[in-house]
């Protein structure tokens, strides 16, 4: 084979790489062509955040309080969002290694439960993309809000440890604060039957 054959096979070996996407970051694309992020991917595998339901909202101290959507970035009034129903916010971050433990049995728990009570997770770390990255990792598609401010830590008075969960009634007042890790999925709904009076 000539030089000049082997040059024009390398260069349609290179254009076929280029229209195939080969060479962009991010592996897959959307219809109109544009690459999809991880971050993008690891949003659209998440429950959309609830939207108010109207239901009256107790004065306490996470009335008020917005945070962002993890699945869109729509900003979220979390006791107008959740009240209706009790609920279980879960303040973890992507580095908490108990939390990579726990994330999974809350979402056992949550599947368990199914319409009896509301289970988000709260991203308490500025490393929102991290975050997302940890939570496609572990397979969870709970709905989610990104705290990196940890304003619902400040807000319920709870310590710089994660995890916590917050427990609210169905009028978004606080019923406990557990200041510790979940051990199994029993534990969990053990804990919010004794709190919450929801069985599941």
């Amino acid at each position: 084979m000539s030089l000049i054959a082997l040059l024009a096979a390398f260069v349609l070996a290179v254009a076929s790489c280029s229209s195939s996407g080969g060479g962009s970051a991010g592996g897959t694309a959307a219809p109109g062509g544009k690459p999809v992020s991880a971050s993008e991917r690891a949003r659209a595998a998440l429950v959309d955040c609830p939207a108010p339901s109207g239901a009256p909202v107790a004065d306490g101290p996470l009335r008020g309080l917005t945070l962002n959507c993890l699945s869109n970035g729509s900003p979220m009034d979390l006791t107008a969002a959740l009240a209706g129903k009790p609920a279980l916010l879960n303040l973890w971050a992507y580095w908490c290694g108990p939390c990579a433990e726990e994330l999974p049995l809350l979402q056992q728990f949550s599947d368990r439960a199914s319409a009896s009570i509301t289970v988000l997770t709260v991203h308490s770390d500025p490393g929102t993309a991290k975050g997302l990255a940890r939570l496609t990792g572990l397979g969870i598609h709970l709905p989610g809000v990104e705290d990196p401010d940890t304003k619902v830590r400040t807000a319920v008075g709870a310590p710089a440890v994660l995890p916590i969960s917050v427990l609210l009634r169905a009028d978004g007042s606080i019923a406990k604060l557990v200041v510790r890790p979940f051990k199994s999925v029993d534990d969990i709904a053990d804990t919010v039957a004794a709190e919450l009076g929801v069985r599941a």
